[in-house]
Parts: C-alpha cells; sequence; structure tokens
C-alpha cells in the first residue's frame, strides 16, 4: 500500500512537470514581451504551439537515419525520466533512489549527444555547426555544473538529491559561503542550459547565430512537438534542481495533502521568480558572441571552484 501511494506522488508530479513545462517557458515569454512594451501571446501560447505541431505531417529528408528519427523520442523521454526522479513537489518519490545528481547530469548529457548526432545527421551547414556550437557550450557548462554540485554534496556528505534536500531542510547547510557561491554557478548554468540570453536566443531568426535552433532546422510535425515540449521541460527541471539544491524549503516530506498542495503552490512561486529574474538578465543584456562565453561560462565555473575553496578553507 505504502508503494501504491508512493507511485501516485510520482505520477502526480510527472503530470506537473509535463503541464507545468509549457506554462514556465510561456511566463518567461510573456514577461519579456511585457518589459520590452510589446503585447504578449499569453502564458499558455505554447501549449497552442506544441498541438499545432502534432497535428502536422512529418517531412523527412531522404538520407535521415534511424538517430534522426529516434532522438526526439530520447530528448523527450529522457526529460520526463529526470522529471520523475528530483524533488520537485516531495522527498517521497517511488525513485527516490536513483535520484542521484551524477545520474540525472549523465541522463543530461546523453540527450545532448544525441541532439548534436540528429543536427549532423542530415548533414545540412546550420545543422552541422549548430551541433558544434552545442558540444563547445557543453564542454563550458558541464564543468562548472558539477562543480556546483560537488559543493553541495561535500556540505551534505552524499550526491543524491533526496539527502541534499533533507540537509537543507534540517538547518545543515543554511548561510554558508560556499553554498552562495554555488547557487550563483547554478543559476548561471541554468541560463546556459536552458539556452537564454546571452548563451543563446530561442526567439531568434538568424541561422548564423543559433545554437539549439540550429539543430532542430530540419524537425517538423510531431518530432519538432516533442523536441520543443522536452527543451521546455528540461528548462524546468533545471530550475527544479536549482530549486531542490538551494533552496528546498516547502518541498513535502510526508505524504499528507495538505504538504504536498503546499509544496506545489510554493514550486509555482518560486519558478515564477526564477522566471522574472531569467527576464531581467535577458532585458538587461545582449546575445554574446560565440567566442565570449567562455567569459561568462567561465565565470560560473569560477563562482563554483570558489564555492569549493570557501568549503574546505572555512568549513
Amino acid at each position: 500500500m505504502k508503494s501504491i501511494h508512493l507511485i501516485f506522488i510520482e505520477a502526480l508530479q510527472v503530470m506537473i512537470v509535463l503541464a507545468l513545462a509549457p506554462i514556465f517557458s510561456g511566463w518567461v515569454d510573456m514577461l519579456k514581451c511585457w518589459s520590452q512594451g510589446r503585447s504578449s501571446a499569453g502564458v499558455f501560447q505554447p501549449y497552442r504551439n506544441i498541438a499545432k505541431l502534432f497535428i502536422k505531417d512529418v517531412v523527412l529528408a531522404d538520407n535521415a537515419s534511424w538517430i534522426f528519427r529516434f532522438t526526439p523520442y530520447l530528448v523527450f523521454g529522457t526529460a520526463v525520466v529526470v522529471g520523475s526522479v528530483i524533488p520537485i513537489i516531495s522527498m517521497n518519490l517511488f525513485l527516490a533512489p536513483s535520484a542521484d545528481i551524477i545520474v540525472i547530469a549523465a541522463i543530461f548529457a546523453t540527450a545532448r549527444f544525441f541532439m548534436a548526432l540528429a543536427g549532423m545527421d542530415i548533414g545540412t551547414a546550420f545543422g552541422g555547426m549548430g551541433s558544434s556550437r552545442e558540444m563547445m557550450i557543453a564542454s563550458l557548462t558541464e564543468p562548472a555544473f558539477l562543480m556546483a554540485i560537488f559543493t553541495v554534496s561535500l556540505a551534505s556528505k552524499s550526491t543524491s538529491l533526496f539527502h541534499i534536500v533533507h540537509s537543507f531542510q534540517s538547518g545543515i547547510l543554511v548561510l554558508r559561503p560556499s553554498i552562495v557561491f554555488a547557487s550563483i554557478a547554478f543559476f548561471l548554468v541554468v541560463i546556459a542550459e536552458a539556452g537564454r540570453v546571452p548563451v543563446d536566443n530561442p526567439a531568434t531568426h538568424l541561422e548564423l547565430t543559433m545554437v539549439h535552433e540550429a539543430m532542430i532546422l530540419e524537425y517538423s510535425g510531431r518530432h519538432l512537438a516533442l523536441i520543443e515540449w522536452g527543451s521546455m521541460i528540461r528548462f524546468l527541471l533545471f530550475a527544479s534542481l536549482l530549486i531542490a539544491c538551494f533552496l528546498p524549503w516547502g518541498i513535502a516530506a510526508t505524504d499528507s495533502a495538505q504538504e504536498i498542495a503546499l509544496a506545489v503552490f510554493l514550486i509555482v512561486i518560486k519558478l515564477a521568480v526564477i522566471g522574472a529574474v531569467v527576464v531581467l538578465i535577458e532585458t538587461g543584456l545582449a546575445k554574446m558572441r560565440l567566442f565570449r562565453l567562455t567569459e561568462f561560462l567561465g565565470a560560473a565555473f569560477l563562482m563554483a571552484a570558489l564555492g569549493m575553496i570557501c568549503f574546505f578553507i572555512l568549513e
């Protein structure tokens, strides 16, 4: 009976992730329009875009291999898998023992690897260019991501998200300089992984400046819908990782309906605040040139490294 209850909570979390991801992206886009003095299509516009793509036919190139066909399902599937193990609304999940941050990083890397392969599969110039840029950014982002996570893991003595959340909620990791530096680094990583300005511009129509969009130019129909939906979920999951690792207060520690309802309310508020901060950064900064991204992502790695140094020196 206990297992069935945990499975129900996990199924509820997955449904919340699937439903909330387009709204989160729509919220960010709406705030960005308002900040620039433009009218917005509303927070539900991503739903309409996904629905429109699902009813369109799939057009495939003659030389498309199984990698090109399989990648949209892999990208969407890995996003759902990660969304089922991260403690977003509750720590009592059926797959909680699998919520190891190293495993989650490996799953994200697998999806990125297949996206890069799919971008090169057709043989177009822009697809290969986007894949090359994506892997260059990944080589700078992943060290900062892992360094920030390792700082938190050292403080909590575990790479399990369950133990990290429990350590924060018990007050073990509160007000530590190492955690402050690591949180700043992780937020910069969230911007890079979500493909937001100044790293990438998801709304661009200029092929020469594209990164993620260049890899999916040849996709259409349900394949493009799955990739777009998976990208929205990925954005939500990295923001949820930021919350779970640095702002986990409010995540339900028991199975009570009241705590879970409160956790859902608080995660919506936290995501709304994170989206607003992302919009402030995008409004105040322009997209960087490709070779200046080393400065931005290098700053993220520096912050994470400072966090780890502070841990060993001060704590």
